[in-house]
């Protein structure tokens, strides 16, 4: 993209190739393996979708994000709910230190965890948001039955997909495995992904 500048650039274990950018009309963000991450069009996929939850008047103290990133969510949540408190999930050191640099992560009040979000005990939230890709990948074990019923004990699960090309029938299926889980599921198109939003 024209006037599309790096700032930074770093190899990782769990998602690749790690690149921060900037251009003029997405502002700064974290691509993983050329998937933006944070910021940039993710910023408004999450800034939509909050804001149909914001609209429908659900109480929000605790949050939840497995996925955290640069931090994106998490600084959109604090603007809905000033008084939430956020606990964010990331497998990735180096997103989060390149979120903390680049995208102002450092400066949400959160409890950032660096683990495996599958082992993390995600009972007990109003807000939980899934946003677990490694690259352009959502990785199959947050697909499974098991993960899945877990957080049926919450308010409320948004789960973000991305959705063109090979990515839509995948995103369908798990739509409908999610249907056979949740109570009541909700779709939501917001640019080229697919929002689940379920309760139980």
């Amino acid at each position: 993209m024209l006037g599309t500048k790096i700032l930074e650039e770093k190899e990782s274990k769990f998602n690749g190739n790690l690149r921060v950018l900037r251009s003029l009309g997405l502002g700064t963000y974290i691509q993983a393996d050329g998937l933006t991450q944070s910021g940039g069009i993710v910023e408004s996929i999450w800034k939509s979708t909050l804001k149909k939850v914001k609209n429908s008047k659900l109480k929000i103290q605790n949050c939840l994000i497995l996925g955290l990133g640069g931090g994106t969510a998490a600084k959109l949540v604090k603007k809905y709910w000033p008084e939430v408190k956020i606990t964010g999930v990331d497998i990735d050191p180096l997103i989060i230190d390149l979120g903390k640099k680049h995208l102002g992560l450092d400066q949400i009040d959160l409890d950032i965890r660096t683990v495996d979000a599958y082992r993390f005990n995600t009972i007990g939230y109003d807000l939980v948001i899934v946003d677990l890709y490694q690259g352009d990948k959502f990785p199959e074990k947050f697909e499974g039955e098991k993960f899945l019923k877990k957080l049926t004990k919450n308010k409320l699960v948004i789960f973000n997909r991305t959705y063109y090309g090979d990515k839509r029938p995948l995103a369908v299926k798990f739509g409908l495995k999610l249907q056979k889980i949740f109570r009541k599921v909700t779709y939501f198109y917001p640019e080229a992904n697919l929002m689940f939003i379920c309760s139980r």
